[in-house]
């Protein structure tokens, strides 16, 4: 735990479950505590760690965690609550001591969240009820259809409604507290931390995971890898299933066969998931016209590509560029 009588009780406890993801935890933690030292204690972070069961020492990946304290014992103020990750994450659908901890401590909190999977807790406590969160993408389906009073976006790095912060997956953790930082500190700390931790503080191509989702469609087998590196480097050309197929040297019925096989989705899904990939970076870097940026990515033109963003990341590209912006 780190102290600091400098700043303005700045309490943050990061509730650990059982089995965590190491980086869940550390990530944040680790923000938290250079911004302290970046500013000679003026951020005024006091870190905790509150470990869900009763024992104290946690397991996080190959590592066992000492918390400060236990969800039994903690009585101490917070002003930020953040709920780590785990791979166990369906653990969190009958923790009925913990859901109601949470619902006790968030009302007590400034602001409270999660971290990838955290947000399962949250959702088991009622506390996604009626507000938009994310998770990790691979588990955004889940938790919405786990949840559905709640909206869930699959596609942020983080998302913030109201006292509700949450992020995506693992190392997301450290731009949400970098968020954080910024709201409490300033852009010039948050930078600052950014930084020392070497990572961005705003991550190229905006807020989004979809790059990540779409990097881990990439096919193994040659032949499918081969394809599918040339679609990304031409969307504006045809990319029928017939291309496609001929450009492999197998027939549509095998090319399909085999890209679902290798990679868990269509072809068509594929080269979808990649033109909105391209467009949104052409939305968050660029004052292109959406027409152009329709022509440029091979949709046939705006409401094609309106239709394809609702799809994949609800929201069109004309409120897209707009938040983005906002934000």
């Amino acid at each position: 735990m780190t102290k600091s009588s400098a700043g303005p009780g700045r309490r943050i406890a990061l509730v650990v479950p059982p089995n965590a993801q190491s980086l869940d935890v550390s990530g944040p933690l680790d923000a938290f505590l250079e911004a302290n030292r970046q500013s000679a204690g003026q951020a005024g972070y006091e870190v905790r760690l509150v470990a869900t069961g009763g024992d104290r020492t946690v397991k996080a990946g190959g590592l066992s965690l000492v918390a400060d304290t236990t969800i039994g014992e903690d009585d101490r103020p917070v002003d930020t609550l953040l709920v780590c990750g785990t791979p166990d994450y369906a653990q969190a659908y009958e923790s009925t001591e913990v859901h109601a901890w949470l619902r006790r401590r968030s009302s007590e909190a400034r602001r409270y969240g999660s971290v990838c999977t955290g947000a399962f807790y949250l959702g088991g406590a009622g506390l996604l009820d009626g507000r938009t969160a994310t998770t990790h993408w691979q588990h955004a389906t889940e938790l919405a259809e786990r949840f559905p009073a709640a909206q869930v976006v699959p596609d942020q790095i983080y998302v913030v409604d109201g006292a509700l912060y949450t992020s995506a997956g693992v190392t997301a953790g450290i731009d949400l507290a970098l968020k954080l930082i910024e709201d409490d500190c300033g852009r010039e700390l948050a930078l600052t931390v950014a930084r020392r931790l070497v990572v961005f503080l705003k991550r190229p191509g905006g807020q989004s995971q979809f790059s990540a989702h779409l990097a881990a469609q990439i096919a193994t087998e040659g032949r499918i890898q081969a394809v599918q590196h040339w679609i990304l480097d031409h969307l504006s050309l045809d990319l029928s299933l017939a291309v496609l197929a001929d450009r492999a040297a197998m027939s549509v019925r095998n090319f399909t066969r085999v890209f679902q096989s290798e990679t868990g989705t269509t072809p068509a899904d594929f080269v979808e998931m990649a033109r909105v990939d391209a467009a949104r970076r052409l939305l968050d870097d660029s004052d292109i016209p959406l027409q152009r940026v329709a022509s440029r990515c091979g949709f046939g033109g705006p409401d094609t590509m309106r239709r394809a963003f609702m799809r994949r990341i609800g929201a069109g590209p004309a409120d897209y560029r707009e938040r983005f912006r906002s934000s």
